[in-house]
């Protein structure tokens, strides 16, 4: 629905499902890592291939994987999202020790997007983690300094910082709400807001 709106959409896959790199003990983390932007190229296909059901989409990566996944350009997915289609981003930022979060935070910055949309298993930001500690405090709306000062766990200090630094909001939401992602980008005040 999102799309059909003009709403130019980036989304930035994880492999986590498959194989989270940084929890990786019986590997090198460079290994680990590489085999974890791999996985996240499976979830792209996978996610470009449902969507193209319903929207125009395509599907980029840090790393090209020939006959499979084109390799991503700030030019390329520039152009993909003036043309309308819904970019769906692999590869993480295509080195090691680099999260997801950090790949979204780089690829909203050089595409130029409004906000970053960070679906969870929780309703939002706390103040801990609420399923190990029902006392934690909800936070709605948050400055990315507090994030940083209270460590809390919403995403890495990298991708913070460059959301601080080029002033792009971070909305933190529940992903199995119904209709989470289409409420968040009318406005409507779910989850949290960092910024």
């Amino acid at each position: 629905m999102a799309a059909r709106d003009k709403t130019r959409l980036a989304v930035v896959v994880g492999g986590g499902n498959i194989l989270r790199g940084r929890d990786t003990t019986d590997m090198d983390r460079t290994v680990a890592d590489r085999a974890g932007m791999i996985a996240t190229s499976i979830n792209g296909i996978r996610l470009t291939e449902a969507l193209n059901h319903l929207v125009p989409a395509v599907h980029l990566s840090a790393f090209g994987i020939p006959s499979f996944v084109e390799r991503y350009t700030v030019e390329r997915g520039r152009a993909e999202l003036d043309a309308g289609r819904i970019l769906v981003l692999s590869g993480g930022t295509g080195n090691p020790f680099f999260s997801t979060d950090s790949a979204a935070a780089l690829r909203a910055a050089e595409l130029n997007l409004d906000v970053i949309l960070k679906g969870t298993n929780v309703k939002g930001v706390y103040s801990a983690d609420p399923k190990k500690n029902p006392r934690a405090r909800f936070y709605a709306e948050l400055t990315y300094e507090q994030a940083i000062e209270e460590k809390l766990a919403v995403m890495d200090l990298a991708a913070f910082t460059l959301c601080m630094e080029r002033r792009i909001p971070i909305h933190v939401f529940d992903i199995d709400r119904p209709k989470a992602i289409i409420e968040t980008i009318q406005g409507k005040p779910i989850g949290s807001r960092i910024c």
